[in-house]
């Protein structure tokens, strides 16, 4: 079986939910699947006193991009200092990926088309020309573009910002 190996695999680190995590990602990502399940062996088991057999990592990926998820335990938690940018084309994708994704997330979290899943792993849905307009090199309408963006208190709305972008 011979498998290309990506050359930068991002890791998530999970208390005990990678498997669980790995499944609501790939059921809400075409193109994605759980490639991979490792159980922690005798040797993890006494060093640290998880139990044997319980999920250690999950290989999983979504839309091309492999991701790692380990059960490593409650010491550290996600944050904003890294997201997951999910491009889409039009607001129907929006809406789509942001409902699901943000099910049972932290609504205080909400902002400018950034959002915190069930996990704690923080998401940014945006439309895939958004780069384009707020780095328009007629800095009137990315600075429209901005203003709008910043004044989305959720998810983001694509008519509003091309508006804003045509002035």
């Amino acid at each position: 079986m011979e498998h290309k190996i990506q050359k930068i695999t991002p890791n998530l680190w999970f208390n005990t939910e990678a498997e669980e995590a790995a499944n609501f990602y790939t059921s809400i990502f075409k193109n994605s699947a759980v490639i991979q399940i490792t159980r922690y062996g005798n040797e993890r088991h006494e060093h640290s006193g998880v139990t044997e057999g319980k999920v250690m990592t999950v290989k999983f990926q979504l839309e091309g991009q492999e991701f790692a998820a380990l059960n490593g335990g409650q010491q550290f938690k996600f944050n904003e200092a890294i997201s997951l940018i999910v491009n889409c084309e039009n607001q129907e994708e929006i809406d789509y990926y942001w409902e699901k994704l943000s099910e049972g997330g932290d609504e205080k979290a909400q902002n400018c088309g950034w959002l915190k899943d069930r996990f704690g792993v923080s998401w940014q849905v945006v439309p895939a020309e958004l780069g384009e307009m707020i780095s328009s090199p007629d800095s009137e309408k990315s600075e429209r573009v901005m203003k709008a963006l910043l004044q989305m208190e959720s998810k983001i709305d694509l008519e509003t910002l091309k508006k804003a972008f045509e002035g």
